[in-house]
C-alpha cells in the first residue's frame, strides 16, 4: 500500500507524516491486499484564524474499483487525520462487503 501525503495550505513536518502514514496504515491494516494507494491532502481552510478549519481529504484507490474519498475536519489538523482515517476504514469495508455480497448472488 502506497501512502502519498499532499500539504498545500499547512505547515507540514515529519511529525505529521508520520501521523498520518500511521493512522491510515493502522485504519487499512486488514484490507492491505486490496489497497493500492491513498493520497491524504490535509488543508487549512482560515490560515491564522481559529475555528474548525483543518481538513484531511483522504482518497482510497482499491484494485477492480472506482476510488473513494473521505473528509475529516477538526480544530486540530491531528484530530482531523484521526477523523479521515476512522471514516476511510468504514467506507472500504462498507464498499469490500457490497462487492463480496453482489458477487455471491
Amino acid at each position: 500500500m502506497q501512502i502519498q501525503i499532499y500539504a498545500s495550505d499547512v505547515t507540514h513536518s515529519n511529525a505529521i507524516d508520520e501521523h498520518v502514514r500511521g493512522e491510515l496504515e493502522r485504519a487499512l491494516k486488514r484490507f492491505a491486499e486490496q489497497v493500492t494507494r491513498v493520497e491524504a491532502h490535509l488543508h487549512d481552510d482560515n490560515g491564522p484564524k481559529s475555528g474548525k478549519d483543518k481538513r484531511c481529504v483522504v482518497e482510497d484507490r482499491l484494485a477492480g474499483h472506482q476510488p473513494l474519498a473521505v473528509e475529516g475536519s477538526a480544530p486540530d489538523l491531528y484530530e482531523a487525520v484521526r477523523v479521515a482515517a476512522g471514516k476511510v476504514e468504514r467506507a472500504v469495508g462498507h464498499k469490500l462487503e457490497r462487492h463480496e455480497a453482489h458477487r455471491g448472488r
